[in-house]
């Protein structure tokens, strides 16, 4: 099969609105593991707009705000419109509820040491690779025919022909695999890149910030969001659950898991996982929205880091 999955850098525009909802929401955590937050971002044209919802005991300043836009971006023009959680909404948590109806879809699979999908994990790594020597905007993207590649790698600041032999040097560590097709920079070398160049949104790299195109995705974005909101820790909760499954089975080759959940309700509507084409119920977990920040500790500040590289197969608990 053809299978083909990019991944953007930390400085790419979406990227960064990621990153600042997701460090504001830390800021928020440090002070207050409470904090109910759901913070959205929208930068471009060398100015940064944030809005969204905190409810939290948490002293936050406006000058801290630009002070962390400032450190991820660099733009110093920052509007700031920050209002506290629907009451409404706010009566289904306070009992336990989750905070939003949702689905979620955890994955995981033998294709590498991550249990990701290879085209995603080969992606990502070389953009990180990338990313370490030009720390700037810029974007990778990795088709697997067989035992063919074919690679676009996009970065600012950095010539075509560095990309090259970088993108060479890289895939030397994967003798399986042959080059057959390398655009580096393919519309010419550029030097404007992030905001000044163009817009970005919070929550808009969802299948970079999942698992790549090849699975399903339940539509949720992750950041900015503290974890009463199950998008993201029933996603986070799914994914464990896939490679707890994996590594269980080592004959399983292939786990697929989905919850969904509505608002108010502290226990999942559905709660099953596809395992190598086979349906099963899943049992043996705590997936109330309290069992799961407990048992993935999601109420420490740990968000920020998340939203650089994709959220799964990173190093995180909940693997």
């Amino acid at each position: 099969m053809i299978r083909t999955a990019e991944c953007v850098s930390p400085k790419h525009p979406d990227k960064m609105c990621d990153r600042i909802s997701d460090t504001l929401l830390d800021l928020y955590l440090t002070q207050d593991q409470n904090s109910r937050c759901a913070i959205e971002v929208c930068g471009g044209n060398k100015k940064v707009f944030i809005t969204g919802e905190v409810t939290s005991e948490a002293v936050v300043t406006e000058s801290d705000i630009r002070t962390v836009v400032h450190n991820i971006s660099g733009v110093k023009d920052v509007i700031i419109h920050l209002n506290s959680q629907s009451p409404e909404i706010a009566n289904g948590v306070d009992t336990g509820g989750a905070g939003d109806q949702g689905i979620m879809i955890g994955y995981a699979c033998r294709d590498n040491e991550q249990y990701i999908p290879q085209e995603y994990y080969l992606s990502r790594e070389l953009n990180k690779f990338i990313y370490f020597h030009y720390p700037y905007d810029g974007k990778t993207q990795v088709t697997i025919s067989g035992t063919s590649l074919s690679v676009v790698c996009s970065f600012q600041n950095a010539p075509s022909e560095m990309l090259e032999g970088m993108v060479k040097g890289f895939f030397s560590r994967f003798p399986q695999y042959e080059i057959e097709d390398l655009h580096c920079n393919p519309a010419g070398d550029w030097n404007i890149g992030g905001f000044e160049a163009d817009a970005g949104l919070t929550g808009r790299k969802l299948a970079v910030d999942n698992y790549g195109p090849r699975v399903p995705i339940g539509g949720g974005a992750f950041s900015g969001k503290d974890s009463t909101k199950v998008d993201r820790s029933g996603a986070y909760m799914a994914r464990r659950i896939a490679v707890d499954i994996l590594e269980e089975r080592p004959s399983v080759k292939e786990v697929t898991v989905q919850l969904a959940y509505a608002i108010g309700y502290n226990q999942p509507l559905q709660a099953s996982a596809i395992v190598d084409g086979k349906h099963e119920v899943i049992k043996g977990y705590d997936l109330s929205p309290k069992g799961i920040i407990d048992f993935l500790e999601l109420k420490q500040p740990i968000f920020g880091d998340t939203a650089a590289f994709g959220h799964m197969g990173a190093g995180f608990k909940w693997k």
